[in-house]
Formats: structure tokens, C-alpha cells, sequence
């Protein structure tokens, strides 16, 4: 049994000898690479790119519309962010007492209810006509999620019921009455329409009820007045939602908008942009989008205006006056490859050392586009090479660089 035992232990101080050495070289290892790293890396497909992260005022051509009863509040007929034309209804005011008046209505609409119902035999074929047409509606309309068509239902339905209970007043025995009902009704609901201001859209477009009180400061007509002092002024939070009004909407074209941007001369002039050029724009909910330069201005501190133009996403901006976005100011993509590998000649040709199977070569690559660690290469032609004063002979054995070659550093 001893002898046993001490075999066991044996064993197990073997097998910690061995996961112990495991360890040790591990850890050499990680600190041996943090002292010295790798002196190789691999050519791989990638994509560079120079960007330029800053905030951005939005300016629309947009229409404010406000009625002479803006201060008894809107009642929607067209929701947010709905389009609309030209002459159509998209909402009105309150009349005043408004409330008291449906009241009113909904308390005569329940006492014509109660008398037909205790009408049995006044049933004419128009009547249940006009039910089979109530039923219908009230079926429809549980399938109907849209605010607007609610609202539609809900008038045809109120029309359908006026109408019911005019005929009925015609045909039956206590019609007197209901028609005294019907009549008081109809006076109620005159006075509701006649009372509201109905406000109509002056032009085509989107509408909305978020109004800030800039649509005519911020607006498309006079880019040239807006700077950086202006925009500054406005004391505008990035990504704040523009509150909805209560007083008036505005009709919007969404067809393009302006973004006006504060930014570094440096990177304008590195990436060479000039009114007209194109450039790429990320939005906050990462959709990348071309934008036209529209206008620059200097401003102070070595920065200029920029206002770009865009025809995508514009009714996702209504909802904000200002926003944050990355200027895409150029991206390469290709042949990947670090900076550090990169060697110069005298003559300041780039070359990059590859190894392979045991060899080194040293092969002259273009640099099409270089940002603070990588570059975007390529091969060099052999006309370019000659161009560049390279010797016949070194073109004539010249290497190419190809994906995944190893090269040193």
C-alpha cells in the first residue's frame, strides 16, 4: 500500500512540473512580445479611411403655417411626418367650448339610441341598408391601426348614424320627438364646425408640428448669411428633439436639406475639397450618404463653414435642429499593409522587404493613400518604374507584392 501511495505522488508532482513549465513559457512568451513584437506582418485586403467627427445644424425649406385661432390648440386631421398636397386639409383649431358642445352631441346621441330601439316596426329597407353599412364600418375599422383613418371611420360612421336616425324620425310614432332630438343635434354640430378653423397646406410636402421658432432664421434662401458666430448663438443641445407645437405646423420639403458644419481648415485642405465636390457623410444611425458641397466660408481659428446639401434620410432629420456626424473626408481601400513596413530610398521611393521561403526581397510599391498607422498600396507598372528613374536591370527582376506575403519590419 506504500509503495502504492508514493507512486501516486509521483505522478501528480510530474504532472504539476509540467503544467508549471507550461505557465512559465506563457508568460515568457506574452512578455517577450511586449518587449519586442513581431518584427513581420501580412499583406491583407483593407480599407483606410480619414475621418472627422463633429456636429451639424440642419436647414430646411420649410413653411410655417399658423391660423388666427392658434391660441384654442390643433386638432390633427394629418398625422407628423405625413405627406401632403397642396390645399389639403392637414388640421384644425379647437372651437371655442368645444368640449361642452361634444358633450352635448354624445348625450343627444344616446337619447335618439333609446328611443330607436324602442321602435321595432319602422325597419324600411334603407334602414337596415344603413345598418348592414354601420356593421361593415365597425369591423373595418378594428383592423385599422393609422390615426388618420380612424378619424376618417369614425365621421362616416357618425354620418351614417345621423342619417339612420333622420328616417327613423320619418316613419315613426313618437318622430316628433326624435326629430326634435335630430334637430337639437344638427344645431350642436354646426356650431362645432363653424366654429373651428380649418387650416389648409400652401404647398406640397411633409408635415410637421415640431415648429422651433428658426425656420426663418436657418433657412435655405440665405445660405450666406449663416456663420459660425450665428449658429453658435443659437445655444442649440446636439440631438434634442424639437418639441411639438400647439399653435401651428409646417409644411417641408423632403426632397433635400442643408448641413451647416464648423470644421478644421486642415482637413478640408488634406482632403482638397472645394463647393461641389462630393463627399461622404455617416449619420448617428450609421447610414453612410453621399452630400454635395454647397458653400464655404472662413471663419476664425483656423475653421470654416461648410454646408453640405443631401437627398436621403431628410425626413428622419426633421425631429432635430442639430446633429452629430462623421465627415468622411476620403477612404482607399485594397492592398493593406502597416506604416512601419514601409522603407524609403534617397530618392524617396517606397519599398517594403518580403519574405518568403527562407528569401528576402525588396519591392517597390505605390502608396495611394496613407493614415496615421496603415496604407493602401499597390504594384508599380513598368512605365512608372522607368518614370521614376529606376535602372533597367532592377525593373527587368523586379518582384510584385501579392495578399497574405509576409513582409518585415
Amino acid at each position: 500500500m506504500k509503495k502504492k501511495k508514493k507512486g501516486i505522488n509521483i505522478n501528480y508532482v510530474i504532472f504539476a512540473i509540467i503544467v508549471i513549465a507550461i505557465i512559465i513559457y506563457a508568460i515568457y512568451s506574452i512578455v517577450n512580445l511586449a518587449v519586442k513584437p513581431t518584427d513581420s506582418f501580412l499583406v491583407e485586403n483593407g480599407k483606410i479611411s480619414f475621418e472627422e467627427t463633429t456636429y451639424g445644424y440642419i436647414i430646411r425649406d420649410e413653411t410655417v403655417i399658423k391660423g388666427e385661432n392658434y391660441k384654442n390648440g390643433i386638432s390633427e386631421i394629418k398625422a407628423e411626418g405625413e405627406k401632403v398636397a397642396k390645399s389639403e386639409a392637414i388640421y384644425r383649431y379647437y372651437t371655442k367650448g368645444e368640449e361642452e358642445l361634444l358633450q352635448k352631441i354624445n348625450n343627444l346621441d344616446i337619447k335618439i339610441s333609446e328611443v330607436m330601439e324602442k321602435e321595432n316596426d319602422i325597419y324600411t329597407a334603407d334602414i337596415r341598408n344603413l345598418d348592414t353599412q354601420i356593421h361593415k364600418k365597425i369591423y373595418e375599422v378594428n383592423d385599422v391601426n393609422d390615426v388618420q383613418k380612424i378619424r376618417e371611420y369614425r365621421n362616416e360612421l357618425n354620418s351614417i348614424i345621423t342619417r339612420k336616425a333622420k328616417i327613423a324620425g320619418e316613419k315613426s310614432p313618437s318622430g316628433s320627438y326624435l326629430k326634435e332630438l335630430i334637430q337639437e343635434r344638427s344645431k350642436y354640430e354646426n356650431e362645432l364646425n363653424n366654429g373651428s378653423e380649418y387650416i389648409n397646406a400652401v404647398r406640397s410636402g411633409v408635415l410637421s408640428y415640431r415648429v422651433d421658432g428658426l425656420e426663418q432664421t436657418l433657412t435655405t434662401s440665405s445660405l450666406a448669411t449663416i456663420n459660425k458666430h450665428m449658429l453658435e448663438g443659437l445655444n442649440l443641445k446636439t440631438g434634442q428633439i424639437v418639441p411639438t407645437s400647439n399653435e401651428s405646423g409646417k409644411i417641408v420639403d423632403n426632397f433635400y436639406c442643408y448641413i451647416a458644419c464648423i470644421l478644421k481648415n486642415e482637413n478640408i485642405e488634406a482632403a482638397n475639397v472645394k463647393v461641389g465636390s462630393d463627399l461622404k457623410i455617416r449619420l448617428s444611425n450609421l447610414k453612410e450618404i453621399t452630400a454635395k458641397v454647397e458653400y464655404i466660408s472662413e471663419e476664425d481659428n483656423n475653421e470654416s463653414l461648410v454646408i453640405l446639401k443631401i437627398d436621403k434620410y431628410v425626413e428622419e432629420l426633421i425631429n432635430y435642429r442639430k446633429i452629430s456626424l462623421d465627415i468622411l473626408w476620403w477612404s482607399e481601400s485594397g492592398l493593406k499593409i502597416p506604416n512601419e513596413v514601409i522603407k524609403y530610398e534617397d530618392n524617396g521611393l517606397a519599398y517594403i522587404i518580403r519574405k518568403r521561403v527562407g528569401y528576402t526581397d525588396n519591392i517597390y510599391v505605390k502608396i495611394l493613400k496613407q493614415s496615421e498607422k496603415y496604407s493602401i498600396i499597390e504594384n508599380y507598372t513598368y512605365k512608372e518604374l522607368e518614370e521614376k528613374g529606376v535602372s533597367e536591370e532592377k525593373i527587368k527582376n523586379r518582384k510584385t507584392i501579392s495578399l497574405y506575403d509576409e513582409l518585415k519590419t
